[in-house]
């Protein structure tokens, strides 16, 4: 016997469906992901993958105290003391946007203004309220990988 769906059944319904959408499709910040290399600022050919994960490029494009947003991969790689490299996702957590600037010591999204330390991607001014998610990396000689 069928019975007209209930307005609850059809919201419980299609939240439980965008739940599943969610989890399946969304960026869960699994670098795994991540797509294809950068090319070095030098010059130089492209920094190639080792087998020991995605290459993003060469140390030399990480300034000290700044650092490089590697826009296709969506991950911000930071240098905030000499030789201590840090990375994190390059999505505000405010409202998604893509990262574009670091100057200052803050990685700087063009949104609505929010800026996240290089040091540990916390917020630095909102309307973020979240700070950015780590990303795991490796530096094998010259080159910069997402681990």
């Amino acid at each position: 016997m069928n019975q007209p769906a209930t307005r609850r059944t059809l919201l419980a319904t299609g939240a439980a469906t965008i739940a599943v959408c969610c989890v399946g499709c969304g960026d869960d910040g699994d670098s795994s992901s991540a797509a294809a290399t950068t090319s070095p600022s030098d010059g130089s050919a492209p920094a190639s993958d080792s087998g020991d994960g995605q290459a993003l490029g060469s140390v030399s494009e990480i300034p000290e105290g700044g650092g490089k947003i590697f826009t296709a991969e969506k991950v911000v790689v930071t240098q905030p003391k000499k030789g201590e490299y840090k990375a994190f996702s390059a999505i505000c957590t405010h409202q998604g946007c893509t990262l574009n600037k670091v100057a200052d010591g803050t990685v700087d999204c063009p949104c609505h203004g929010s800026k996240f330390r290089i040091s540990d991607g916390s917020v630095a001014h909102g309307p973020a309220t979240e700070a950015l998610a780590a990303k795991e990396i490796m530096v094998h000689g010259n080159t910069v990988h997402l681990a």
